[in-house]
């Protein structure tokens, strides 16, 4: 950055004294005070050159001293104070160069690069054409003015996508103003804040940290730290983040906000925990779904919230529900191995066998625990099992139903489907009653029989000579059920329907 070289003769100030305007050498001679001033900013501006900016800093600091009217080296010091990164303290110099000389160009310029750096985009916008009046020739304002425009763009666009929660445009729009004012804190902050709403948390944090580097009370990098924290479940250091923020900036709207939602969302989620294990199921449920609507991107606090949630309608025998919110917990956290174990003991309730199975594959890949794997082999059986006729489904009975349940079901059953009831009826009516007569008697040869029910839960095959095809004609069945004599295992159904019904299969 270029620095100002000021005249040994420059003017001295018109209010001060003969007495003040001297100073007296080592050698008993009087020395003007703007000369030994001018000395300290050569050595300044040496200093400078070589990179020594705190030496710099401290010369021309010096010559401001000895002469606080010179609109140069107020000018020189910003331009120091903006090579040390330390903008605020570099506006202010830069201010105090133009009202000391309202035609000082530099000092403008370098106004306005402050602003940009800080993040007061219009206003260095006004700036430059501030130098442009005065200098239209000046090639590097043109410059720099026009990227002061296409930041202002950039930051327009970013301000209403992140309205809009569209994070990944304001990333896009950040990283170009970056390109142009590198130097802008602001932008890199805010480019963090949303990394970490997209749950790129890692990225996020080692922006903050970077900038904390820098500037270490800085508020807004404190913030998105505490808010990386928050929504990676780290509540009571996330909280300890936030209460630093409002101690150094207790106007810091966001972290005020997502403090008082934090806070709300840990405290409705113990309130619906103290009336699940109250027995309250119901006030359970709607303590969660209160809990839900506070903060929908904190991902890992909600994914818990729908898993107990989950937990209470299978309690309340709302299975189906039960399954949805397992899967959400599971699309907020896929590596939520209560969730999938949740939903899976779901899936087998609903008889929903391959869903069950797909679920503890997976919770195999997770935990691969001896009781994991022997879930998903009952899994599996279940749904082999699936496979096959219901035999308890087609007698409408439950699988631990007794022999005399099995036995009134038949009875009942038999006689609602038996063939001659329906011999008025269609061709495809009969059709659909002899086929459903037929599956009744399947059914309640396996079912009174203990060691075909036996194997039959178990899941073995049944088709050993004793298979669908092996099975007892239904008419001798339903003969010997009702006491018509007839041997088990010989076709042909001659003594009649009980009230003179008959009928022959084809």
């Amino acid at each position: 950055m270029d620095l100002d070289v000021v005249d040994e003769n420059t003017p001295k100030n018109p209010n001060q004294t003969p007495d003040e305007t001297m100073i007296e050498s080592t050698e008993g001679k009087d020395v003007p005070l703007e000369a030994l001033a001018e000395e300290k900013k050569l050595g300044g501006n040496e200093l400078y050159k070589r990179k020594d900016y705190v030496g710099a800093l401290k010369l021309y600091s010096e010559a401001l001293a000895l002469c606080p009217t010179c609109a140069a080296y107020y000018g020189n010091r910003a331009a120091t104070y903006m090579m040390l990164s330390q903008y605020d303290k570099a506006l202010e110099d830069a201010r105090r160069s133009t009202q000391i000389d309202p035609a000082f160009v530099k000092g403008y310029q370098r106004e306005a690069k402050c602003q940009l750096a800080l993040g007061e985009i219009a206003t260095a916008i006004l700036l430059y054409d501030k130098v442009l009046g005065l200098e239209p020739g000046n090639s590097s304002a043109k410059t720099e003015s026009q990227q002061a425009r296409a930041v202002q763009q950039y930051v327009l666009k970013a301000e209403s996508s992140y309205a809009k929660g569209e994070y990944r445009t304001v990333i896009f729009c950040m990283d170009k103003s970056i390109e142009l004012s590198p130097e802008c804190l602001k932008f890199r902050i805010l480019k963090a804040e949303s990394l970490a709403l997209l749950k790129r948390y890692d990225e996020a944090q080692n922006i903050a940290s970077d900038v904390l580097r820098q500037d270490g009370l800085c508020a807004d990098a404190i913030y998105v730290r505490g808010l990386c924290l928050y929504y990676q479940d780290s509540i009571e250091k996330a909280f300890q983040h936030f209460q630093q923020v409002l101690r150094l900036a207790p106007d810091h709207a966001k972290a005020r906000d997502v403090y008082r939602r934090a806070k709300q969302l840990i405290q409705k989620k113990e309130e619906g925990n103290a009336a699940f294990k109250a027995g309250n199921a119901q006030g359970a449920y709607n303590l969660y779904t209160e809990a839900l609507e506070i903060d929908p991107n904190n991902i890992f606090t909600n994914s818990k919230l729908y898993f107990n949630r989950a937990t209470v309608c299978s309690k309340m025998g709302r299975k189906e529900n039960a399954v949805e919110d397992c899967s959400k917990a599971i699309a907020l956290d896929e590596g939520y191995l209560k969730a999938y174990l949740r939903r899976a003991k779901s899936y087998m309730e609903l008889e929903q066998y391959e869903e069950a199975v797909r679920d503890y594959e997976k919770i195999c890949k997770l935990d691969k625990s001896r009781e994991n794997r022997q879930l998903l082999q009952e899994a599996k059986l279940e749904l082999k099992k699936s496979k096959r006729k219901d035999y308890y489904k087609v007698l409408g009975i439950n699988k631990d139903a007794n022999e005399d349940a099995v036995k009134k079901a038949y009875r009942k059953h038999a006689l609602l489907h038996h063939p001659d009831r329906h011999a008025d009826a269609s061709e495809e009516t009969k059709k659909a009653e002899e086929k459903k007569f037929k599956e009744i008697g399947e059914a309640y040869t396996v079912l009174s029989d203990p060691k075909k029910k036996a194997r039959y839960d178990s899941g073995q095959d049944l088709d050993d000579g004793e298979g669908i095809g092996g099975f007892s004609d239904p008419n001798v069945i339903f003969q010997t059920f009702f006491g018509g004599g007839a041997p088990h295992g010989f076709g042909g159904f001659n003594q009649g329907f009980p009230g003179g019904f008959s009928f022959q299969f084809g």
